[in-house]
């Protein structure tokens, strides 16, 4: 993959500053007065974060955190100008990807900018906040603090762009002395979608919850009421969009003159007519002698191509927004392999209702046991029995699959599959902490969630052992680029995978992301909507991959993700079913299928996992999954030709979800995007 000088040099420069971070000895200690924020969520309590003020009216905050074994201990400090905008900031610590070390100065009508990513500096002429890369989250308190007090509740950003914050609901918490009267704020302008955040009656940060919280100490048995008070208050707006995009055809529609492509026999055909009435597909079939009925709405197709619509099957739905963003890409099914419950089946509810505008979804509950590692958002067990009991919640739950994580006891593994497959529930998943995945087949998974758990067959036992933690990530970085894909652990894997018609989600794009970037470069999931998306989340997308161990290089790393691409390849070669999956944020997918070219597939071949695969997988490929008569109407057009150019699916420009109509462009505009990918 080839890189660009100018990134090059700028990660040769960041990866050498690593080696200076801060020691966590040498982090700033809170002082016995400052405010205690615990770090949560539904798995439990992953870490602290610390704020105070010194004497010196100097801003300062310690934090720890410890996600499933990624391990972020860091700090700030930060003094306020004359404007009460930052004119300081100094970040400290370590995170995943490396060093924490952070700067900006406003000196001489200069501000000045450094990061792990970035350096630069702009005139400061007029208020504007700097929007860090990173540090503890009372930097994100003193932003919404800022921007509460703003005109207008406007704020200009450094390096670029603007936030703007809407009241969106109020909510009453605590007792006796603690009880308060809390807001809860949208904040705009810095993601493609609002983030929601709390402030207390002074205009000061109370929490903030998405899947995480940090809440003050003191409120932390509150963090359910604020989510279902927040989910109530980001769910009134999601009716508009139904309103204002959904558009429901008076009659038939045809599609003339388009290059279709029949996921059905995995090729592309030129010169069709695809006619939809009723939301099923009426005919199929080429455009000199297929009849376009009277009066139907036609959408020329010369020069574009008509797909199914596409699938995402490892999408953990963050929010409302998630969807029109998927769908905007053209995605018109996803998988939602473990979230919080209730929130699913909240949506679900208002999708059906017509109240919510979203993707079909198919969840999986979330399974998960007790301890340090659990997942943030699982059903955590501490028996057997609890186990057990979960499968069934997750049937009663109208849930479609279960999928089981690293810190689940395998010893209650066999009980639970054994379960989920009386009730016909779909298994997938992490392995647990201590089982190979070849174990966990012999045991009855359906399918291997992420391709660093299909490598985990060929890692030593000091990886197995601890395979719940970082282990999972830095065990296949450091001896995947060594493994033999030809060898007898692989050899078996695959053969056994293949035979048994083992699903594989390997989510590439992920693991492309954790091992192949610098801090600095932009994976090229992200580098065509550059220019498209808010400048903060732009310089987000460039946080690089994980900090290479002292006796490895990026290079090593670069080599174990070449060894990954690989054995998709000889895993599609060998017969085992591959889905298309990101794990990502929502504009990934496409990307995904350029990695399986590189890892030798056809678009054609590609396109099948990301159409009628996963509808196999999931027992619906007779109603979805491919453009045929008699199926639901989930299609979308692209301009150009995904057979000579895989990327072209990119350029959405109608989708059709079960017969009704979206613009792609409006879908866009909606969910944050300035215009078109590249």
């Amino acid at each position: 993959m080839p890189i660009k000088s100018t990134l090059a040099c700028l990660s040769l420069l960041l990866s050498s500053t690593a080696l200076a971070q801060t020691p966590t000895d040498q982090l700033a200690k809170p002082p016995a007065d400052a405010k205690h924020f615990v770090i949560q969520s539904t798995g439990g309590k992953h870490g602290d974060s610390y704020a105070w003020v010194t004497a010196d009216g100097t801003r300062m905050a310690r934090e720890s955190m410890n996600l499933r074994g990624q391990v972020w201990e860091v700090d700030y400090s930060g003094t306020t100008g004359p404007d009460g905008m930052p004119v300081k900031m100094t970040i400290r610590g370590v995170t995943p990807t490396g060093d924490a070390a952070e700067s900006f100065d406003i000196t001489g009508g200069k501000a000045i900018w450094k990061s792990q990513v970035d350096s630069g500096s702009a005139a400061y002429t007029a208020p504007a906040f700097y929007s860090s890369m990173g540090g503890p989250f009372d930097i994100s308190a003193w932003f919404l603090e800022r921007l509460l007090a703003s005109p207008d509740r406007k704020m200009k950003l450094l390096p670029g762009g603007e936030a703007r914050a809407e009241k969106l609901a109020t909510l009453d918490v605590g007792e006796g002395a603690n009880k308060q009267t809390v807001t809860l704020w949208s904040m705009t302008g810095i993601s493609t979608s609002p983030i929601p955040v709390w402030a207390d009656a002074k205009d000061k940060f109370f929490a903030a919850s998405f899947g995480i919280a940090w809440i003050p100490q003191e409120y932390a048995g509150e963090q359910k009421r604020l989510e279902e008070a927040q989910t109530e208050a980001l769910a009134a707006i999601a009716p508009a969009n139904v309103k204002a995009l959904l558009k429901t055809p008076t009659g038939p529609v045809a599609f003339t003159n388009v290059k279709l492509y029949d996921a059905d026999n995995v090729r592309f055909v030129g010169g069709q007519t695809v006619v939809v009435d009723k939301g099923l597909i009426a005919a199929v079939g080429p455009a000199g002698s297929t009849k376009v009925p009277s009066g139907a709405q036609v959408f020329d197709g010369t020069g574009k191509t008509l797909v199914p619509g596409l699938w995402d099957v490892h999408m953990h739905v963050n929010n409302d927004f998630t969807g029109v963003q998927e769908l905007s890409m053209g995605v018109t099914s996803v998988r939602d392999p473990g979230n919080d419950d209730a929130q699913t089946i909240d949506r679900r509810k208002r999708a059906a209702a017509g109240q919510l505008l979203f993707p079909n979804v198919y969840a999986s509950s979330l399974i998960d046991g007790k301890g340090t590692y659990t997942a943030q958002v699982a059903n955590a067990v501490g028996s057997e029995s609890e186990a057990v009991a979960a499968v069934r919640a997750a049937k009663d739950k109208g849930m479609v699959g279960v999928k089981f994580y690293g810190t689940l006891n395998k010893e209650w593994l066999p009980a639970a599959i054994a379960e989920a497959k009386k009730l016909g529930l779909h298994v997938h998943g992490h392995i647990p902490v201590g089982m190979r995945p070849l174990d966990a087949i012999k045991a009855g998974y359906d399918e291997v969630t992420h391709v660093n758990w299909v490598m985990m067959q060929a890692m030593p036992d000091s990886v197995i052992g601890v395979s719940n933690g970082i282990a999972r990530f830095e065990g296949p970085g450091r001896y995947a680029k060594d493994v033999n894909l030809d060898g007898p652990e692989m050899t078996a894997m695959i053969e056994a995978m293949a035979k048994g018609k083992i699903y594989s989600d390997p989510t590439m794009i992920a693991f492309e992301g954790l091992y192949y970037p610098e801090n600095g470069e932009l994976s090229p999931s992200y580098a065509p909507f550059v220019g498209t998306m808010p400048p903060t989340t732009e310089r987000g997308f460039r946080t690089g991959g994980f900090a290479v161990p002292k006796d490895l290089t990026r290079a090593d790393y670069r080599a174990s993700w070449a060894k990954m691409v690989g054995m998709v390849g000889k895993m599609h070669k060998a017969g085992v079913p591959i889905m298309a999956g990101t794990d990502g944020s929502g504009i990934e997918i496409i990307h995904e299928l350029e990695i399986y070219g590189e890892a030798g597939m056809t678009p054609a071949e590609a396109l099948a996992t990301a159409t009628i695969v996963p509808a196999r997988m999931l027992k619906v490929d007779d109603k979805t999954g491919s453009i045929a008569v008699g199926k639901v109407a989930d299609m979308v057009l692209v301009e150009g030709d995904p057979e000579k150019r895989i990327g072209d699916l990119r350029q959405t420009r109608t989708v059709m979800l079960g017969g009704k109509l979206l613009d792609a462009d409006a879908l866009r505009a909606a969910a944050g995007f300035s215009g078109r990918p590249k």
